[in-house]
């Protein structure tokens, strides 16, 4: 945080190195008079831009840490100028406004041109550390990457995005994060389910924070369209930008530099998978152009956290019949997409070789970071063996095949088994009395056999932690620190929108406050610690979700 915070945005260190590097657009869209219209762009990265303005901007919440970051007063964040900018109502001094160039493959599909259709960047600033921060407004109206769209957002889902980046950074997951949430006082057409049933909304604006926004559908595009001088300026800026410590001394960008930019890729995107798999993510949409260089989540639309243990959920209805976003598939995908973007940089590179090494390694980095996360959640230290498809602890995969068998509840689960005092011999007992009364929705499924199954693997588990010899109190602190007891569950923000919506935000800044320290246990919480209601089941913006969500 710097040490003197600033009160506007317009008195923040601007420096746009993104519209500054890479080539723009001939025709821009900054012209009022103009109409922006949904076009083709070749040979740029970017167009400039303007946002719409809207009729009656509030702010809704904002981030009081993101903001110290950027060196902002918080509090000032709700004056004039400020809600003004951060709605898209005035570009002030210093911004640059723009939409990215980017294509993708969509479930699995190439989908050609795809861009910031409802996203527009209003430049970078650079923090107190001299670290950058692009700012980007989602939901301030159309670009030329739009297609068929308005460009806007509905309050439903920016409030969830506004609450899922900032909740998954203090859960520890990288992430984008999000400054600001402002109602536009305008509304927006949605059928959110695409079946015919269309109907005004309240519409709102996020703005995202990200030190880049560049995706591994980025680099696809130009590829696609074999424009290979334009695939080397974008990956040359990436590399220079976001890992400027492979550039050679001499300022050149190599081949090795280009092999090891995929290699740190990868390695961070499994990392990133662990994370997810940590805390039971799902994010819904893991197209090509929905997953970062940096190795963050980025782009929060039809996402949800696990409730129940179901390997085989996805909360999104467009992949209800392939599924193939669902919670277990995710690092097979992520695995998937880095081949894309790997083999977008061929053209690049006077072999595979070195491209394929990195690829190679994302599986074992994978594996090793699902163990220790895993591990770290049942509070054992890693025992790994070694398998024909990877490294595997029994423990882990033991419990991974119970879990399923009845309806478990993922978060409670793991915070109990983290911190369940299991050194004296009644410890077994306690615990399952404790997962029978607490984690299991539907009790009534245990047979002897599952029941068998369920005590034998906490004996297991009790052998563990007394072999590795961590008092209990010790155990518990380290457990609680790992095993959130507080998750931003769909149900939890569907009942902050429906109040939001009727004209009460007060439970939507209660919930905020809540998801910003998840593992500290509260008294007055409990009604967010608890497991899935059963009027959340089946309801719309909690078990299903679309990407008008």
């Amino acid at each position: 945080m710097t040490d003197t915070l600033v009160n506007d945005l317009a008195a923040l260190e601007w420096d746009n190195r993104y519209t500054r590097d890479l080539p723009a657009d001939p025709v821009d869209a900054l012209d009022p008079e103009e109409p922006i219209l949904p076009r083709q762009v070749t040979g740029a990265s970017f167009t400039r831009t303007r946002p719409t303005p809207v009729a009656a901007p509030r702010l809704v919440l904002a981030s009081g840490e993101l903001a110290g970051r950027l060196g902002l007063d918080v509090d000032a964040l709700a004056t004039e100028p400020n809600v003004s900018a951060l709605a898209g109502n005035t570009v002030l001094p210093g911004m640059d406004p723009f939409a990215m160039n980017y294509g993708g493959h969509q479930f699995g599909n190439w989908a050609g041109q795809l861009g910031d259709g409802r996203a527009i960047a209003l430049g970078e600033i650079v923090d107190g550390d001299g670290d950058h921060h692009m700012l980007q407004l989602k939901g301030a109206g159309p670009t030329p990457y739009s297609r068929r769209a308005d460009g806007r957002a509905v309050l439903r889902s920016s409030i969830r995005e506004f609450l899922c980046s900032e909740a998954m950074f203090h859960l520890g997951v990288p992430t984008t994060r999000a400054l600001s949430l402002v109602r536009t006082g305008d509304d927006v057409v949605r059928d959110m389910f695409y079946d015919g049933n269309a109907a005004p909304e309240p519409g709102a604006i996020v703005c995202r924070v990200a030190p880049s926004f560049v995706r591994l559908g980025t680099f696809e595009l130009p590829t696609s369209r074999g424009d290979t001088d334009l695939l080397r300026t974008v990956t040359e800026a990436a590399i220079r930008h976001s890992y400027p410590h492979l550039v050679a001394d001499d300022g050149a960008v190599t081949e090795t530099a280009i092999a090891a930019f995929v290699t740190e890729v990868v390695q961070r995107t499994a990392r990133l998978m662990a994370d997810w798999m940590r805390v039971g993510f799902v994010h819904g949409v893991m197209n090509t152009d929905n997953l970062s260089i940096l190795g963050v989540t980025i782009d929060y639309g039809p996402y949800g956290f696990l409730d129940d243990v179901d390997p085989d959920w996805t909360p999104n209805t467009t992949d209800f019949g392939q599924r193939r976003y669902r919670y277990a598939n995710q690092p097979r995908v992520a695995g998937w997409n880095l081949a894309r973007f790997a083999s977008a940089l061929v053209p690049l590179m006077d072999g595979t070789d070195e491209l394929q090494a990195a690829l190679d390694g994302y599986f074992p980095a994978y594996s090793d970071a699902f163990l220790a996360t895993q591990t770290a959640k049942l509070g054992v230290g890693v025992r790994p063996e070694d398998t024909d498809d990877g490294r595997h602890d029994p423990l882990v995969t033991d419990l991974w095949e119970l879990l399923p068998k009845v309806e478990t509840d993922f978060t409670r689960t793991f915070r109990l088994l983290g911190s369940a005092d299991l050194i004296d011999t009644d410890g077994v007992d306690r615990t399952w009395d404790a997962l029978a009364t607490d984690v299991f929705y539907r009790p009534e499924q245990l047979d002897d056999e599952i029941t068998s199954a369920w005590r034998s693997w906490l004996e297991r588990l009790a052998e563990r932690v007394r072999a590795e010899g961590r008092e209990p109190a010790e155990r518990q602190a380290a457990g609680d620190a790992v095993n959130p007891i507080y998750l931003l569950r769909n149900w939890l923000s569907q009942e902050a929108i429906d109040a939001a919506t009727a004209g009460d935000e007060e439970p939507l800044r209660r919930l905020f406050d809540v998801v910003r320290d998840p593992f500290t246990e509260r008294a007055g919480l409990e009604h967010y610690a608890g497991r899935r209601p059963d009027w959340a089941r089946n309801a719309p913006g909690c078990s299903t979700l679309s990407c008008s969500s």
